[in-house]
């Protein structure tokens, strides 16, 4: 059995969520906040069967795409000392960050 924890955008995370349950996945979702931009995102764990793994996986990479987004980075106004101007700069959002974990042993009480 594997765990999948899988952190996606929160733009990502319903389809996700209901993607994974209507093809028999159980998911729990966690809302969690981004480092980069701030921005909210979802963690999601899902335990799987071995043969199931390759499924679930799929469906994630189906559902969560990267995308360019538009963000505003502060930068120096030139001259002055502490005076921030904010800069719009083009960034990759969205996708998929998992990690998977090998589960020793699973209860459901």
């Amino acid at each position: 059995m594997k765990l999948i924890i899988a952190i996606v955008q929160d733009e990502d995370a319903s389809r996700l969520v209901s993607s994974l349950m209507n093809d028999g996945y159980g998911v729990t979702k966690l809302a969690t906040t981004g480092g980069f931009l701030r921005a909210g995102n979802t963690t999601l764990l899902v335990g799987v069967d071995d043969e199931k793994f390759d499924g679930a996986m799929a469906v994630i990479e189906k559902v969560c795409h990267s995308r360019k987004q538009v963000a505003t980075s502060p930068s120096p106004v030139a001259g002055t000392t502490g005076v921030y101007m904010p800069y719009p700069i083009e960034v990759m959002v969205g996708g998929a960050t998992i990690f998977v974990m090998n589960v020793e042993q699973f209860v459901k009480i």
